[in-house]
C-alpha cells in the first residue's frame, strides 16, 4: 500500500477531497518526523512507538571483496508495534497458518519435505554360538 492508496482509503471514509486528505496525510508524517527530531520519541498509542536510538561504530565486511570497512556510529529510527497491531498480525498468522496450530508445526509443514536419503551402510548384529 503506498501512502496515494491511504490517502483515497481515507478520502472515501471521511468524505474530503483527496486533495485535502493528502494534505492532512502529508502533515501527519512531517509532524512524526518533527517529534522524532526533536524529541527522538514519539508513541502513538494502539499503534506503536518510533525511537531515535544511536547505533555505535562498527566492523564490517564488503560482500564483494572481503575487506574489512570501518562503519561509523549513526542514528537509526526503531518501530516497535504496539498491543492492538501485534493481536491483528498475529490474527492475520493463525488465519493464514491454520487455527490452533503451533506456529513453528505450520511452518514445517508448509516447506517442502525434506529428500529421504538410504545409508550407505547398514550395522549387522552378530550373535555366538558360545552363549
Amino acid at each position: 500500500m503506498t501512502k496515494k492508496d491511504i490517502v483515497r482509503v481515507i478520502s472515501e471514509q471521511v468524505g474530503l477531497t483527496q486533495l485535502q486528505t493528502k494534505d492532512i496525510v502529508q502533515r501527519t508524517f512531517q509532524a512524526i518526523i518533527d517529534s522524532l527530531v526533536v524529541n527522538r520519541r514519539i508513541e502513538l498509542r494502539n499503534f506503536g512507538v518510533f525511537e531515535v536510538k544511536r547505533r555505535a561504530a562498527r566492523k564490517a565486511r564488503n560482500p564483494r571483496s572481503g575487506e574489512k570497512v570501518e562503519v561509523p556510529e549513526k542514528f537509526v529510527v526503531t518501530f516497535k508495534p504496539g498491543k492492538e497491531m501485534e493481536q491483528r498480525v498475529r490474527e492475520l498468522e493463525r488465519q493464514e497458518l491454520g487455527v490452533g496450530r503451533d506456529v513453528r508445526t505450520a511452518a514445517k509443514e508448509s516447506q517442502p519435505p525434506e529428500p529421504q536419503t538410504v545409508a550407505a551402510s547398514a550395522t549387522y548384529q552378530t550373535t555366538t554360538d558360545d552363549d
